[in-house]
């Protein structure tokens, strides 16, 4: 069976694809590796996003299709949550249009959308074109939530105001997080919470990664190395002269990823703005993390062990999924980072635990399950 859908994706060229990522390098980067394949398989891909993602996208071999950018947000009262789903409703009001006059003037053979990026499954629906919901995070079902829809109730009136107005169904539940008939999930089935309870629609490919594993990057001691980053998003003074302050003792070499100045350090430490993650954490003996999904899964498909300093509600679901499988610690106070450093580097079961989710990961196929997959959507709505 296999062979023969291996052969009928081969049969098929010229496949018309239009991605849909508003915002969020954590959404938007991971789908890259997977628009190189589709180009690399000779097919025509096209993206919707904001601006300030268009450079990536282009040199990714995709045409950009400009979608109206995400506002800034800026909230104006203590609790930013309740401020912050109106906000991003409206931006996601803002690209339906967009994304609706796109497909009629060039209609894709699939639609693959980011599954926060809900305008995506509805013009799908509204055109009947075969679509692909790409999941960046753990995905959700009756045995596992990933997010209330309490947290959202803000919206209600705005979804039932969207779905009148152009006769769609939308409600706060599905604009958080509502099933396709192709879910490619970028989190192996073994990371998924109560990942044995999804079906047969749910497609657990791992991370997708592409030519990032290509990136070379040497460390500059014989020390056991330690990589430390809290994303590309995030960044914290304290956090990083705490890290300068318990790991400078030459014990370990250090690569820090730190946007602001960080004083004096050792020779053992090297700080950059940026450093080739996988590269580095091919080399690395522990990784301190913010917890994102994208860098949990990279360490993992390196082998390397977890130290979690989540800074979201998210990122602390991640870590305590890192806890829960014997991969690594989670610290909640960072004078507690050495310790747990040194605890998770010497343990033999947290070095099983990763070597067996290194597996999982690998098993996954990654970049070329994630084409295989949205092809045979093409194939199923010829």
């Amino acid at each position: 069976m296999r062979c023969r859908v291996t052969w009928e994706l081969a049969r098929i060229g010229g496949v018309e694809l239009l991605f849909v990522t508003l915002a969020g390098h954590g959404h938007l980067t991971p789908t890259l590796p997977l628009v190189e394949e589709l180009v690399r398989r000779g097919h025509r891909v096209g993206y919707a996003t904001g601006a300030e993602h268009a450079d990536a996208v282009v040199e990714a071999g995709a045409e950009w299709v400009e979608l109206p950018s995400l506002p800034p947000f800026q909230p104006k009262t203590a609790n930013p949550i309740d401020e912050w789903f109106p906000h991003y409703f409206a931006a996601m009001r803002a690209t339906h249009p967009v994304l609706l006059r796109r497909c009629a003037q060039v209609r894709p053979d699939v639609l693959v959308y980011d599954a926060t990026n809900w305008p995506g499954r509805v013009v799908a629906r509204q055109l009947g074109l075969p679509a692909v919901r790409t999941v960046p995070h753990f995905v959700s079902n009756e045995h596992f939530a990933m997010m209330a829809p309490a947290v959202a109730w803000a919206i209600e009136d705005d979804c039932a105001r969207f779905a009148a107005e152009h006769g769609v169904e939308l409600t706060v539940e599905s604009t958080l997080d509502e099933p396709d008939a192709c879910n490619v999930v970028l989190v192996p089935r073994e990371f998924q919470p109560a990942g044995d309870t999804f079906d047969e629609t749910f497609h657990f490919v791992g991370p997708l990664l592409g030519r990032r594993l290509d990136e070379e990057w040497a460390p500059r001691h014989d020390l056991p190395l330690l990589y430390v980053s809290l994303g590309s998003l995030l960044s914290d003074e304290a956090f990083y002269r705490a890290c300068v302050e318990q790991f400078g003792d030459g014990a370990w070499q250090v690569a820090l990823s730190a946007g602001v100045d960080v004083g004096p350090v050792p020779g053992t430490i090297d700080v950059q703005p940026w450093f080739p993650q996988l590269a580095v954490l091919e080399h690395a003996a522990a990784f301190i993390t913010h917890g994102g999904m994208n860098s949990t899964l990279e360490a993992l498909h390196q082998g390397v062990p977890l130290v979690v300093v989540p800074q979201t509600p998210e990122q602390a679901t991640n870590a305590d999924r890192v806890v829960e499988l014997g991969l690594g610690e989670r610290v909640d106070d960072v004078q507690d980072l050495r310790a747990a450093v040194d605890r998770v580097a010497a343990s033999d079961r947290i070095r099983r635990n990763v070597d067996r989710m290194r597996a999982a990961v690998l098993q996954g196929r990654g970049v070329e399950r994630a084409a295989d997959l949205v092809l045979s959507r093409a194939l199923r709505g010829a």
